[in-house]
């Protein structure tokens, strides 16, 4: 009597098995894609929340599950219980603008002007913000934006970063810290003012961006040593702080002389960069 077999032979004359799934083994598979799949929306489907936000009491509306996302908020969320059983928060110290690009994160993975990879030469841009009539676009996004706390500009990429920090974020952070590496023009004064901003909002363990900021002071050091206002603004700072920093510049263009004196010295600024980003300390 002919029996079918489920082995076969290669080219090589080995046996081979053939895979075979069961019918039950294919339903179960089914039904784990479906809860996935469900899983992932149930966020969607959890209670809203409203949240007071800024001096201006500004209300916004998301998914509780979403906002879980974020140990702080979550850890806040739990404290709150109205008796409607609707929940509040009221973030008084958060800018409304920086809210927004944190909901739209949680919803999104992303914050406007989105990030552009290029595959071809493994390149980041953000997406043409200019561009409404094809793209849909919102029109111009500022790099910087009116900060009501610190009373002047700011990088705004800055700001998502240290409200990043503060919600537990650790995706947005990374977001926020590529955006800034791609933003071009920015004044003295507002790069002096967001590096204090950074310092001031994130622990001394985080040296990623306090590095970066060091890194842009030092490319625009000559705009820094022959600006009296902005002399004065880092002499607030301290004493031994706007010393060392003038030092330091001098110490800079005393080595970018001798690079060109020297063939055999190799200096650049990112090579300072990295070397000053393993000491977290102001």
């Amino acid at each position: 009597m002919f029996r079918r077999s489920f082995v076969t032979k290669n080219r090589a004359g080995k046996n081979v098995k053939v895979a075979k799934k069961r019918h039950e083994e294919q339903a179960k598979e089914k039904t784990h894609h479906k809860m996935d799949s469900s899983s992932m929306e149930s966020p969607l489907t959890s209670p809203i929340v409203t949240m007071i936000v800024g001096s201006d009491q500004r209300l916004f509306a998301a998914h509780e599950d979403i906002l879980s996302v974020s140990p702080f908020l979550s850890a806040a969320l739990k404290e709150q219980f109205l008796e409607n059983g609707a929940k509040e928060l009221t973030l008084p110290d958060e800018e409304p603008e920086i809210l927004s690009c944190i909901l739209e994160f949680l919803y999104k993975g992303d914050y406007f002007p989105r990030l552009l990879h290029g595959k071809r030469r493994h390149s980041w841009s953000l997406e043409n913000a200019q561009d409404t009539n094809e793209t849909g676009g919102r029109g111009s996004s500022e790099a910087t934006f009116f900060h009501p706390g610190v009373g002047d500009i700011v990088l705004r990429d800055t700001v998502v970063y240290c409200a990043a920090e503060k919600y537990g974020l650790e995706e947005l952070k990374r977001i926020a810290f590529r955006k800034q590496g791609l933003q071009s023009g920015i004044p003295a004064d507002v790069i002096l003012r967001s590096a204090r901003y950074a310092y001031d909002n994130t622990p001394d363990t985080d040296s990623r961006l306090r590095a970066h900021y060091l890194a842009l002071i030092i490319r625009s050091r000559k705009t820094f040593k022959s600006s009296g206002t902005l002399q004065m603004e880092m002499e607030n700072g301290g004493k031994l702080f706007f010393d060392l920093f003038v030092a330091m510049c001098n110490h800079m263009d005393d080595l970018s002389e001798l690079r060109y004196d020297s063939p055999s010295l190799s200096f650049s600024d990112p090579s300072f960069t990295a070397d000053f980003s393993s000491n977290s300390e102001p």
